[in-house]
């Protein structure tokens, strides 16, 4: 890992750390450093926005879109399977980038996360091409229903899954006809530059596609505050969705917000005890940083020391080190910052009587072993408030009246996770549960047709097939009047 001006060098890939405006490179008189949360290791000097980066780049993405927006569905689609063509083309320096980055698993990245990121080009391609509404009529008079393109969008993506998140954006926002200034996290913004190459490199006019690197606020908000952005989303934390409302409220910009969550596992004593114990486990994927984490467990009385039995014992099992050794099942935490935030939850919950069944501590760098606390209340801090990495907590429940309470006694609602062998319970708890996503006797199956959000304080809005269409597009219904029509002959 070398380090060059205005390039980061990741495994002998060459990463542009400038913006990506207008369609060329832009640097800034500022920069910051980015880490591998591997080895801490610097991986090169990332142009640092603000104010005017944010103008350029809403400027550039405002005068592209009036070509865009009259850009055919067929062509717009064309170029969007244009862009996954060339994310396939380089799923392996996508991956080996975003893993050193990030510290995500690199087999992870190579099998399932980049291939799913040219899949959300190809998805919203071919969504855009079937978009329809019937039409419809109101005495006689026919009613029309089109989407129009917006304008300029603003997307502020996390760090955690950087380039998948990002796309899951960008690509409906393009699709519908917008222009896109894209805002990575600072903590992880190298593939969001490599993202802007391929699309350059498919034909992607200038300034439909827009990245700009920078520091929170510093950056944000310029672009979330500014009169010429019709949309923003954003993912990330309940106090930053705050602080972009705000901003965005003097010009009433449309928000999709998709934010944290403290979801729930519920266990009941008729599940496949094996079936959920491979579930629980599945909690630590991605370190714990995971937004749709059930980092709840709530498992009925009369089975919760047999499932712990069988959690620790296969949780035991996971190997945890650096994420490009393919025997790894967890890698490290993004950042020192992160790192104490997580162990600062641990030991407070330890100090107000909580118990590791395992875990507990940091490990060496900035890994953290991954933890489960017992002896836990449900009104205490390390089960109402999101942690964000390996630590799990573990409540028992009498009967499904008390699991169904504990299960909604948050303020967040992102997803809900169920294990049990009867179908009728499995419908009537789901009807009761508050979440966006629940899955039953399963985990993190999403198809990007369905709608994806939170409710609470996990967020605003739904994206997924027409959902991101109805957001990223401004709705119009035509009402035309039977005949009247003059003869033309």
């Amino acid at each position: 890992m070398a380090r060059e001006t205005e390039a980061a060098v990741i495994s002998g890939v060459s990463v542009d750390t400038r913006h990506w405006i207008g369609g060329r490179r832009v640097a800034s008189a500022g920069t910051f450093t980015d880490h591998s949360p591997i080895d801490g290791s610097p991986l090169g000097e990332i142009a640092r926005g603000g104010p005017d980066e944010a103008r350029a780049a809403v400027a550039a993405a405002k005068a592209a879109f009036p070509g865009w927006a009259a850009t055919s569905r067929a062509e717009r689609a064309r170029l969007l399977h244009a862009i996954a063509d060339g994310v396939e083309k380089r799923i392996e320096e996508l991956a080996i980038v975003e893993t050193t980055d990030n510290g995500a698993l690199l087999r992870s990245h190579r099998r399932g996360v980049m291939p799913r990121v040219a899949h959300n080009f190809r998805f919203f391609a071919d969504w855009l091409l079937k978009l329809d509404h019937e039409d419809f009529e109101t005495r006689g008079h026919r009613n029309h229903v089109s989407w129009d393109p917006a304008g300029p969008t603003v997307l502020i993506t996390p760090w955690n899954a950087p380039l998948m998140l990002a796309t899951w954006k960008v690509a409906p926002a393009l699709a519908a006809g917008n222009t896109v200034v894209l805002k990575p996290a600072e903590w992880s913004p190298l593939t969001a530059s490599l993202l802007a190459d391929i699309a350059a490199e498919a034909g992607l006019p200038a300034g439909v596609l827009n990245v700009v690197q920078g520091y929170g606020a510093e950056i944000g908000d310029a672009l979330t505050s500014h009169p010429d952005v019709r949309r923003i989303s954003f993912t990330g934390s309940v106090p930053t969705a705050r602080r972009i409302a705000a901003s965005a409220a003097d010009n009433l910009t449309p928000l999709s917000l998709e934010l944290g969550g403290k979801s729930p596992l519920l266990v009941f004593a008729d599940a496949d005890l094996d079936l959920a114990v491979d579930l629980a486990v599945e909690q630590y994927d991605n370190a714990g940083q995971v937004c749709l984490a059930a980092s709840r467990f709530l498992v009925e009385e009369t089975v919760a020391e047999e499932f712990t039995r069988r959690f620790v014992e296969k949780a035991a099992a996971l190997q945890q080190g650096d994420p490009r050794d393919e025997a790894t099942d967890i890698g490290p935490n993004i950042h020192p910052r992160q790192l104490e935030k997580i162990d600062g939850f641990v030991q407070r919950a330890l100090g107000a009587g909580a118990r590791a069944v395992i875990g507990g501590h940091r490990g060496d760098g900035q890994y953290y072993a991954p933890t489960l606390l017992t002896d836990v209340a449900q009104d205490s801090e390390i089960v109402q408030e999101e942690v964000f990495g390996p630590v799990l907590t573990l409540q028992t429940f009498t009967d499904e009246e008390e699991g169904i309470r504990l299960a909604n006694d948050t303020r967040f609602g992102l997803a809900a996770t169920l294990a049990t062998g009867d179908p009728e319970r499995a419908e009537r708890v789901t009807a009761q549960l508050v979440a966006g996503t629940v899955w039953v006797n399963c985990f993190f199956v999403r198809d990007l047709q369905a709608p994806f959000g939170g409710s609470r304080q996990s967020g605003v809005g739904r994206e997924g097939g027409n959902w991101s269409f109805d957001f990223y597009c401004d709705l119009k219904n035509t009402v035309t009047a039977p005949g009247g029509w003059k003869d033309h002959g």
